[in-house]
Formats: C-alpha cells, sequence, structure tokens
C-alpha cells in the first residue's frame, strides 16, 4: 500500500505516512515528489510531499494494526500477487536460459565435430605427406649412399694404382754419381787432414741419397748453423752429377745434425710464435736455406693464429711469423 503525505519539511511528511501505515522508517521506502521551498514574503512557498512503499519484508499479516483486517488482508493479497507474478517471471527466465544453454550446447557440439573431422583430415594429410617426404629421402638417400660406394671404389682403386706403379716405380741410383761424390769429399778431408768414415742411404722412392759422415772433431764441417755443411752438400753434388743427365740429389749429414736441427727450428718456431701471440708483433728470422724454411713453416701450418711467409732474395731468404688478419 502507497501512500502520499505532504508536510512544511520532508522529515515531517514521513513522519505523517509512518504513523497513517503503523510503521518504522526503516520498513518502508520513500521517494521525494516535490522538494519544500520557504518562498519570499509568502509568495513561492511549497510543502514537500513524498510517496512512501512499505518494503516487501516487513508486510505480514499480523501486522499490529490488528483493529483494522481491510487492511491486513489487502496486505496479503498485494504479497501474494507478487510473489506468483515473482514466481511466474522467475519461472520464464529460467525456462529461456534452459533453452539458450541447450541451444548452445548443440552449437558446441557441431562445433566439436567440425574440429574434429578437420583434425583428422589434418592429420592424414600429414600422414600422408610425411610418407611420400620420408619415401623420397629414402630414395635420395639410397642414391647418396650408391655414389659414395661407387666413389669410394673409384678411389681405393685409383690408390691401388698409385701404390702398384709406385711399388713398380722405384728410383735406380746411378752408382757412379754417388761413388763421384764419396771420391770429392774424401779430397776435401784429405786436405783438411780429418778422418771421416761415410755411409751411404738410399731412399728409393724418390731417390735421394744421404752420406752420413762420422768422426772426431767434426764441428769444423758444420759451421755457425750449419752454413758450412751447407756448402759442402751444394758442391758436392754439383761436382757429382756434371757429367750425369739422370741427376741425383746428395743430402750430407755430419752425426745426425740435420735431424738435430730440425728439432732445434721447430721448438725456435713454437716459441717464437707464442711471443708474437702475446705481444702482437711480427718477428723476422735471420737468413735461412730453403730446406730449413721449410722446417719453419711445417712448424706452425697447423696454428690457426699463426701465419708465416718469405721475404728477401737468396741466399738472405727469412722467414717471417706474425698474426693472422
Amino acid at each position: 500500500m502507497n501512500v502520499e503525505s505532504v508536510g512544511k519539511t520532508v522529515e515531517e511528511a514521513l513522519e505523517a505516512a509512518l504513523k497513517e501505515l503503523n510503521l518504522k522508517k526503516e520498513e518502508v521506502d520513500y521517494t521525494v515528489l516535490i522538494e519544500p521551498k520557504k518562498g519570499f514574503l509568502g509568495f513561492g512557498k511549497k510543502e514537500a510531499k513524498i510517496l512512501v512503499t512499505p518494503k516487501a519484508d516487513t508486510i505480514s499479516l499480523k501486522s499490529e494494526n490488528k483493529e483494522d483486517p481491510t487492511v491486513a488482508e489487502s496486505l496479503k493479497e498485494k504479497v501474494v500477487s507478487f510473489g506468483e507474478k515473482t514466481t511466474e517471471s522467475a519461472g520464464a527466465v529460467l525456462r529461456k536460459v534452459g533453452e539458450k544453454a541447450d541451444e548452445l550446447d548443440e552449437k558446441q557440439k557441431a562445433f566439436n565435430n567440425r574440429v574434429k573431422e578437420k583434425w583428422n583430415d589434418t592429420v592424414d594429410s600429414v600422414k600422408e605427406s610425411g610418407d611420400k617426404v620420408r619415401n623420397a629421402v629414402n630414395e635420395k638417400v639410397e642414391t647418396a649412399n650408391a655414389v659414395s660406394a661407387a666413389v669410394k671404389n673409384t678411389l681405393a682403386e685409383r690408390r691401388n694404382k698409385r701404390s702398384s706403379s709406385e711399388n713398380v716405380k722405384e728410383f735406380v741410383v746411378d752408382d757412379a754419381v754417388v761413388d763421384e761424390a764419396k771420391e770429392f769429399l774424401a779430397k776435401i778431408f784429405k786436405a783438411m787432414k780429418i778422418e771421416v768414415v761415410m755411409e751411404k742411404f738410399v731412399n728409393k722412392k724418390d731417390g735421394c741419397v744421404v752420406l752420413k759422415l762420422h768422426g772426431d772433431d767434426m764441428g769444423i764441417l758444420i759451421g755457425k748453423h750449419g752454413q758450412t755443411l751447407d756448402s759442402l752438400q751444394y758442391l758436392t753434388n754439383l761436382v757429382a752429377n756434371k757429367n750425369t743427365e739422370n741427376r741425383v740429389h746428395i743430402v750430407i749429414d755430419v752425426e745426425n745434425y740435420r735431424d738435430r736441427r730440425a728439432e732445434t727450428l721447430t721448438r725456435l718456431a713454437k716459441r717464437l710464435a707464442d711471443k708474437v701471440k702475446k705481444s702482437g708483433e711480427r718477428i723476422v728470422l735471420e737468413p735461412m736455406n730453403p730446406h730449413e724454411r721449410k722446417i719453419i713453416h711445417t712448424a706452425l701450418q697447423n696454428d690457426n693464429k699463426i701465419t708465416t711467409l718469405s721475404e728477401g732474395s737468396e741466399p738472405f731468404r727469412k722467414v717471417v711469423i706474425e698474426l693472422k688478419k
């Protein structure tokens, strides 16, 4: 039951309505319809007007106004009517929600079925493509293996032929040349008044002849850094090969000096390479013959931070060690 009430103020109008409904302030809701105005000199004055509505949960059949059963019955009817309408509205909403849920469920099922079909089609397509790729790869691998095997066989045949050719082709050393060299050396040693024993070694693969010399006080034949020995070897090759078309390369070694010299040069090369790495500056070695320069180059050829080169002209050609750029 709604009640309109007026008063000089909103509070006065609300108090009058509460008395009429026989309710407390917290048991009602009210809306101000007209705000009160004082006016000026009696003009424009307005009283407050409000609409008071009892709260649904405060309406009871056991109202304090037992003397007026009509009011209680009217309130009861309104509450029942409100409850029925609310129940019907809630039922309608629930039915719509249920229908929407069923509709969404059907759509979700249809979507899931489409996704599953697409997935299955994709999986089948991938499997088919994978089989094709695998077959193609297998064919390529088989072809590569066949080519590799053929190449290996060809290389093996070539190596066998080369080996057979090398085994068959042995250098035949002209003994007359070797004898000429030994005779020349013997004359020199006699003139120097030193006794020397000579051993001959022949490398049949390259035809090189090594004459190893042994005796007392052989340092005189070596000289500084082997310079005397290199000169003696040079002269011996000139004399021994002057009257022959089949040149023989003769190496003269004194008490295994050349092996010791090679070891010394190898250690020197590695030590100087370390110095270059630390300082960053290039190092130029003293002049060397081609054989000794080759020892330096070979000793450092596998160092990925160092490079070597030769500069100058013979007989003053030198090895240079520097960092790779």
